[in-house]
């Protein structure tokens, strides 16, 4: 038998973690404004965000450090880059590596630097989707309240075959032909139900209540209870915008068509304030690979914010909303304290570390300005076991043929051709130019 599905709880090896630790916050948040009186989706996902991206402000310094520090290296990056333009040799390519991590050494930071932030949001970024997208699998009390709904529901006669034939439950298909659900496995089959009724719109519920009329007063109080924790300026968190604006659209109501493009809209205005506030913006050079990559990465993420955020559940627009507005606010902050920095008297100090460690590892570094600029006794040692090798087979082929031309000529001692003493003298003169 399967084992109970714990609703639409993330099971992956990385995201399911992070899920849960961001649910069981979640979870937490939500009950202490529910103590005051404000149980609400929206609020707890503000200050969730807030939370968050206060924890992972001293990434976000490093990581604006580094942009800045970026800015200033990237010339001799570029000339780095110029210089072995063409080269595709492996001597060539690894020089070139290696000189460019000492440009990254002698400004104190790492290769990695801009994506070790990005490799830490990525998973927060998606278990927040998963959490918001199935907030009754993580919030304990917007699962309580699909009850006593749930079970009533569970005991009418043909239920689950009509939700199983809704559209809204086609991505839950194969939970109502598992083992735990066709044997009645109370709480496999109670989760299956919160998952379909979770997905349902306004018509859906109305229908819900004209199929099953002996349970509107069940479903009147559930859609009560989940328009209270639900809706948020007019939204509810758990409904994509997109949908909204395709009901809004379809029963007239255009004052809905306008509530949904809130979300994308602001998603796009904020991560467009978010970009203009990084210190290091773009040159103008043309030239600048990286630079024209970063101009229109910072053309096309506001455009695909608005996108994600119209497709996505309407919680995961406003946590897209609130992170940009507490970049922003943390970026004015940060950038201050950048503008007061000493760039040359940090890059003094991290030559000062690297030469400490050369005195320590007795290993001597380069600065790439040049190929040449690298340590004599380093540059004179290159290939030189390849080079005495190859001296080696030169001698001894040179020796082999002066060999055999003697003998083909008839100098040195002469045997009979073709006798036994003839091929044991050829064989004792291959030996011989081996061992030489």
């Amino acid at each position: 038998m399967n084992p109970i599905l714990q609703l639409t709880k993330n099971s992956g090896v990385i995201i399911g973690p992070v899920a849960s630790l961001l649910g069981y916050l979640m979870n937490g948040i939500f009950h202490v404004l529910n103590s005051i009186g404000m149980p609400n989706i929206g609020l707890a996902i503000i200050i969730l965000t807030v939370i968050i991206y206060m924890i992972l402000l001293p990434l976000t310094i490093k990581q604006q450090k580094f942009s800045k520090l970026q800015r200033k290296m990237q010339p001799e990056i570029n000339k780095i880059q110029k210089r072995y333009e063409g080269k595709k040799d492996e001597v060539s390519l690894r020089r070139q590596q290696e000189e460019i991590k000492q440009v990254y050494a002698k400004y104190g930071v790492s290769t990695m630097g801009s994506c070790v932030q990005l490799l830490i949001q990525m998973p927060i970024l998606l278990a927040m989707y998963r959490v918001f997208y199935s907030i009754p699998a993580y919030v304990t009390m917007v699962k309580d309240a699909f009850f006593p709904l749930v079970d009533n529901l569970i005991a009418a006669p043909g239920s689950a075959l009509y939700l199983q034939e809704l559209n809204v439950a086609q991505q839950f298909s194969k939970q109502f032909t598992n083992e735990s659900f066709t044997s009645g496995v109370t709480e496999y089959v109670q989760n299956t139900y919160i998952d379909v009724l979770n997905k349902f719109s306004t018509a859906d519920w109305t229908a819900l209540s004209e199929k099953f009329s002996s349970l509107s007063g069940d479903i009147t109080a559930t859609t009560s209870k989940l328009s209270t924790y639900n809706n948020f300026l007019g939204l509810n968190m758990a409904n994509a915008p997109r949908y909204v604006f395709s009901e809004g659209l379809s029963s007239g109501r255009y004052g809905l068509v306008a509530v949904a493009l809130i979300i994308p809209v602001l998603a796009a205005v904020t991560q467009w304030l978010n970009v203009k506030m990084m210190p290091a913006q773009p040159s103008n050079d043309p030239n600048d690979q990286m630079a024209s990559t970063m101009r229109s990465m910072n053309i096309m993420m506001p455009i695909m914010s608005a996108f994600f955020c119209f497709s996505l559940p309407s919680g995961m627009g406003l946590y897209w909303i609130v992170g940009a507005v507490v970049r922003s606010v943390q970026q004015f902050f940060i950038n201050k304290h950048i503008d007061k920095m000493d760039i040359d008297a940090m890059i003094a100090r991290n030559l000062e570390k690297i030469k400490e460690k050369e005195a320590k590892t007795g290993k001597k570094s380069y600065s790439g300005a040049d190929p040449s600029s690298r340590p004599v006794t380093e540059r004179s040692t290159v290939n030189t076991r390849r080079i005495n090798s190859d001296k080696y087979s030169t001698a001894v082929s040179g020796d082999a043929e002066q060999k055999l031309r003697e003998r083909r000529s008839g100098s040195g001692k002469k045997y009979k051709p073709g006798s036994l003493a003839s091929k044991a003298n050829l064989v004792d003169e291959f030996n011989d130019i081996g061992r030489k």
